[in-house]
């Protein structure tokens, strides 16, 4: 991954033509959120785009699969490592969790990981879907996850 510095005159694409500009909305969205200017970018050879930058104690990763409608946007951020203390209680927790406060988002499992993930095809997506899908995802991962790992980390 490479920093970056946004440069929304610099990101003239088809895009443009056809309606939204994502790649344009999720560095704005990015810009506001990111701390030390800790966002990175880099461009797959298959068209889609990985961003990462750091939100409070976490960071936070937003990819965006493509350009066509059925293409995603998915962000999401890892806040505990697995194998975890008491796992039973924390899977409980996490579903309960998933019920009541994560919104658009979800808690899941990745690669022994346990993150905060939102998942959003581009088809008719607007740029406040784009911005709340981010902020969100931010925002729950770092509101979460000191606690989850103090009471479910392992020693």
């Amino acid at each position: 991954m490479t920093s970056y510095q946004s440069n929304p005159e610099a990101i003239a694409t088809d895009e443009e033509t056809i309606g939204i500009n994502h790649v344009e909305i999720i560095e704005n969205v990015i810009d506001t959120l990111e701390q030390d200017d800790s966002a990175m970018v880099n461009h797959a050879a298959e068209g889609g785009t990985l961003w990462k930058f750091k939100y409070g104690s976490v960071e936070v990763f937003v990819q965006l699969g493509g350009k066509t409608d059925e293409d995603t946007l998915t962000v999401w951020s890892a806040v505990l490592k697995l194998p975890a203390k008491d796992e039973p209680k924390l899977m409980r927790q996490l579903l309960e969790m998933n019920c009541s406060s994560t919104f658009e988002a979800r808690f899941g499992i990745i690669e022994n990981q346990v993150v905060v993930i939102a998942i959003r095809t581009l088809a008719d997506l607007s740029a406040s879907e784009v911005s709340r899908l981010i902020t969100v995802v931010a925002s729950i991962a770092d509101n979460n996850d000191d606690a989850l790992q103090s009471e479910f980390g392992a020693t």
